[in-house]
């Protein structure tokens, strides 16, 4: 489960999540460090004023009750040690006047362990630790000791530490920052170069840094790939295109004969014949054409021809041309311009024909006497949908595929006229202009929509 979400996680989103892990575990030793050293520190305090304590109060661990004078002659004592000189004592009445001692108080402290803070009064004192112990007969001793050696020491201790561990997390996001960088630099080289071979460009290739690293090694590959693919496609292009110059002059030199022939017939059956094998060979040439073009146009020839233009004066022009031929047909050609884009640009003699073929497809296929609609809205990538609706029997969806490949003519297509060319010439044209063809379902009917990019 783990691995199948990390899988899920984009590189931004495995690099925000690794630096918060990161951070956390920073923040989090941090912490625990500066704790430990204040506990640690806190417990050798309470071990030595405890000591201290001690010293001034041994007998009365017996049981034994010590008068006043002798209990200050020990704090006095205890005092003029050396290793106490930053050790505050205090002896309190039963009613809490000082009776002797070197520190003042401002309040009344329990029996026990305490914290001491700066706002207690204790000159010299910002932070500290007291003990607090019964010394008979309602009197208090009070044992002092500093946790600081000096003011505000916890103060600059914290921020040793926050500079510290600071500096290790800035240090390490810039790290990552960097890295990602150019992990992302080298992806979007080659996202760049698959969007210039699906555009056309199959010369393009993943550019290198010239260091020889891993990127560049990936990168070789990658481009020792699109070379070999694209020597088999281009011999499987020049197979196809020989096939079909070698084979359109012997077509056109038959068709002449079979002009002339029908031309000279004096029997009208054998005329009919030869019209009927002059219209085969005019579709053989239609077919090859159409071949030809689709190979001029994948291949990227066109796109020297693209030029601004006006996207919806193109579409209300071309529906406006095609509605005699729907209304010959008993179908209704209705338009609807929805967007007026600015600035973009195309070559203007194929998207006309792609218009043409894909309201040709719906006056051929659509229902009879029915409503063909042409319409040019926005996408949700925020560019241009140029569709063309009928209302007809339509296209299975798991037939979408086989629609728009070269000659996947559908079972129920057999028997119209055509050769399957009509869709992957669309679909091409879509491909050189950086966007696609997509059939969708009319219920009843096909859609077949035209996604351009603005930009």
């Amino acid at each position: 489960m783990i691995r199948r979400a990390i899988r899920r996680l984009s590189l931004r989103g495995l690099t925000v999540a690794m630096l918060a892990l990161f951070l956390v575990a920073v923040v989090a030793t941090g912490l625990s460090v500066l704790a430990a050293n204040r506990l640690t520190v806190a417990q050798l305090v309470d071990r030595r004023i405890e000591v201290i304590a001690d010293l001034v109060l041994e007998p009365e661990r017996a049981g034994a009750v010590v008068a006043t004078p002798q209990l200050l002659a020990r704090i006095a004592r205890v005092s003029g040690q050396r290793d106490t000189g930053d050790v505050g004592l205090l002896l309190l009445d039963p009613v809490g006047r000082t009776l002797s001692g070197n520190i003042t108080l401002r309040r009344r402290l329990p029996l026990g362990r305490s914290e001491l803070r700066q706002r207690d009064g204790i000159v010299g004192l910002s932070h500290g630790r007291a003990l607090v112990r019964d010394a008979g007969a309602g009197r208090r001793l009070v044992v002092v000791a500093e946790t600081e050696p000096f003011d505000s020491f916890r103060v600059m201790r914290s921020r040793i530490y926050l500079i510290g561990f600071g500096a290790i997390v800035v240090i390490v996001l810039g790290g990552v920052l960097a890295f990602s960088r150019l992990v992302s630099g080298r992806i979007a080289d080659q996202r760049r170069t698959v969007d210039a071979i699906i555009a056309g460009d199959v010369r393009h290739r993943v550019p290198l840094g010239g260091s020889g690293d891993e990127f560049d090694r990936q990168a070789a590959a990658f481009n020792r790939m699109l070379d070999r693919i694209t020597e088999l496609m281009e011999g499987l292009r020049s197979v196809s295109n020989d096939i079909a110059h070698d084979l359109r002059t012997p077509l056109a030199r038959l068709r002449g004969q079979l002009a002339r022939i029908a031309e000279d017939a004096g029997d009208p059956v054998q005329a009919e014949r030869a019209e009927a094998a002059l219209a085969q060979c005019d579709a053989l040439l239609g077919m090859f054409a159409a071949l030809l073009r689709i190979a001029e146009i994948e291949a990227g020839h066109r796109q020297a021809g693209f030029a601004p233009l006006d996207l919806a004066a193109l579409v209300e022009e071309t529906a406006t041309m095609m509605i005699p031929v729907a209304e010959d047909t008993g179908q209704h050609l209705t338009l609807a311009v929805n967007l007026y884009p600015t600035g973009f640009v195309g070559d203007r003699q194929l998207l006309i024909q792609a218009l043409v073929n894909l309201i040709g497809n719906a006056i051929k296929y659509g229902a009879p006497g029915g409503m063909i609609r042409v319409a040019l809205d926005g996408s949700p990538e925020g560019g241009a949908t140029l569709s063309v609706t009928d209302n007809g029997p339509g296209i299975a969806p798991e037939d979408h595929a086989r629609a728009l490949r070269r000659f996947g003519r559908l079972d129920s297509a057999r028997g119209a006229a055509g050769h399957g060319l009509g869709l992957p010439l669309v679909a091409a044209i879509a491909r050189l202009h950086r966007g696609r063809l997509v059939l969708g379902d009319a219920a009843p009917g096909l859609i077949a929509a035209l996604v351009l990019p603005l930009s």
